[in-house]
Formats: C-alpha cells, structure tokens, sequence
C-alpha cells in the first residue's frame, strides 16, 4: 500500500464508523461496484472520496468528476488525496480542470492543491495558470501567501521563461523574495537572453 493510499484509508476508516461498508470498498477489485458508489445516491462522502481514489489511481476516468470536486473541497486532506489521483488518473481534461479551479478568485483559498497539481503534470495550462494566479496574489495585504509561494515554487520547478516578469515582481514581497530568487536562478541562461 502507498503512503497516500494509507493516510487515506486511515482516515477515511475513522470517519465511515463502520468497518464492514469500509473494508468492502477498500478490498473490492470491481470497478464497476465502485463506480456505482459515485453515482447512487446518499452515499457519505467518505465512500464517494475512497472510490474516486482507488478508481483515480487505477486509470478509470469515471471518477474524474468526483475528483475534481474534491479537489476544490476545504478540506485540505481531500484536496491532497484528489490531487494524488487525478495526477495518476491520465485524463487529459484534468490540467484544465485544475487550471479553472486555480485561477477561481472565488476560490482562492481552496487553491493550493490545483496549483501543485499543475506543477506536477507540466500540462500546456500550468505555466499561464500559475502566472495568473501569482499576479493576483502579489496585492498588497493578500492573505494567501501559501498559494503564492506554491505559485512561485512550481514556476522554479517549471523553469519557464515566461514566468520572469512576475518572477521579478515577487522578489519585492519579502514572504516570496528567496523562493523567487531560486524560481528565477532554475530559469536556464540560454532561455533568459530570449
């Protein structure tokens, strides 16, 4: 078993309060039965998150929906465990899903979770996302720094030279300025003279 997959299942296990519904959705191999979890109603949201997983990580686009509800959840541990599996998931509607819900002003605080996503599946949408959701939060007074710095820190990771400019103007906030700095030094020499 995967770390992801046990902090989940650990969990999850406490939050179903019933280990026999619990442990037939962990040890079932049908995808079948799990996706009719993701579409029958009243299923707790416990079940509904254990199969988007499991299907997530097996490459079953049925719970491509489901993921990316999680994704954008305020818990923070579903938005983890949906990232985990949406990267694995090989959809390729996914870094558009996860572009939309990082650039959502009106979920910015739910942001930090597609914006690693974006990183980790170096899709054509993850440097443009990420530019625009760093811009947003180069305010005055923003409160999300942690979505800022993951901003800057993935456009390290990316090393896209079209991330200079607003590389250049995190280096003012002082919460970014080393992050930016190092972001700005993985930006290979022969891509900045461009």
């Amino acid at each position: 078993m995967d770390e992801e997959l046990r902090s989940l299942t650990e969990r999850l296990r406490q939050e179903s309060r019933g280990p026999v519904a619990f442990d037939r959705l962990l040890a079932t191999e049908d995808h079948d039965e799990l996706a009719e979890v993701l579409t029958a109603p009243g299923q707790p949201l416990w079940a509904r998150e254990l199969v988007a997983f499991r299907l997530g990580v097996a490459g079953d686009r049925r719970a491509f929906e489901s993921l990316v509800l999680l994704l954008n959840h305020r818990d923070p541990p579903r938005c983890a465990s949906a990232a985990h599996a949406l990267a694995r998931l090989g959809d390729p509607r996914t870094a558009r899903a996860a572009a939309a819900l990082a650039t959502n002003e009106l979920r910015v605080a739910y942001a930090l979770h597609p914006v690693r996503l974006l990183v980790e599946l170096r899709a054509p949408e993850s440097v443009p996302a990420l530019i625009t959701t760093l811009e947003r939060r180069l305010r005055p007074h923003d409160p999300y720094r942690r979505v800022a710095l993951a901003c800057v820190e993935g456009l390290g990771t990316l090393a896209d030279p079209r991330a200079r400019r607003v590389l250049k103007e995190a280096l003012a906030h002082p919460a970014l300025a080393r992050a930016a700095a190092r972001a700005l030094g993985s930006i290979p020499e022969e891509e900045q003279a461009r």
